[in-house]
């Protein structure tokens, strides 16, 4: 999160050459994104499981598990299916770009690059599988985000929101429909390292839905029994 308070998309790397991940750590971050490194395809599998990151940046050649393998993986499971992956190889002729993009990778850079165009396609990839990203406002049905003045509103009224339910709010506007359960919302909201009960969770959404529900509108954050939660209109409503 940067000094505001906001979210940022987290980047996980997935690379075995130590130098390379430093510098493609130290690009991604001062670009604005967080980042999280896995060092084999086993490890990267759980780093995702764990917490789904917006983006992996995946090396073809890993020690265990290829990733070309680990893409495969990925568009095979449901949870990830729609998750945007970059392959980053050596390997640079048009039968192995063809069969990494085959694999169900969004994009092929092909070592060595430049930090500046490799941060160009990660944001070009991210445009393209989540809208939401580089976007002044977000918006969903009635309510409408301003990250840059760091305002909230519902229909014409300005909704008063702390630090956290803002960064609650901002994650559920990024995914609407998506149901989220309390870990990977502490994951991503408060971050993997916070200290912190997962029914604090319940405590955020109890505050963010006395903040957004006003007189007459319907709740729009829907609680899945055994789930989580989800930014959702009920159709009952």
């Amino acid at each position: 999160m940067d000094g505001a308070g906001t979210l940022l998309p987290n980047i996980l790397i997935v690379e075995d050459e130590p130098a390379l991940v430093e510098l493609l750590t130290y690009n991604l971050e001062k670009a604005g994104f967080r980042t999280a490194v896995a060092r084999d395809g086993e490890e990267a599998m759980l780093a995702v499981a764990e917490a789904k990151p917006d983006l992996v940046l995946l090396d073809w050649m890993l020690p265990y598990v290829s990733g070309i393998e680990i893409c495969r993986r990925l568009r095979r499971d449901p949870e990830t299916r729609d998750l945007p992956v970059i392959l980053l190889t050596a390997r640079g002729e048009e039968g192995d770009r063809i069969r990494g993009l085959e694999s169900g990778a969004d994009d092929y850079v092909v070592k060595p690059f430049s930090p500046s165009e490799l941060i160009a396609r990660v944001r070009a990839v991210m445009r393209r599988t989540r809208p939401a990203f580089d976007k002044d406002t977000l918006t969903y049905s009635d309510i409408v985000m301003d990250l840059a003045s760091h305002r909230v509103s519902r229909g014409d009224q300005i909704i008063e929101l702390g630090p956290t339910e803002f960064r609650l709010l901002r994650f559920l506007l990024e995914r609407p429909g998506r149901v989220f359960d309390r870990e990977q919302l502490l994951d991503h909201v408060w971050g993997q390292d916070a200290d912190i009960e997962p029914r604090t969770v319940d405590v955020h959404i109890r505050r963010l839905r006395k903040a957004m529900n006003l007189p007459g509108t319907p709740d729009l954050i829907r609680t899945v029994r055994s789930a989580g939660y989800a930014l959702e209109l009920d159709p009952a409503n």
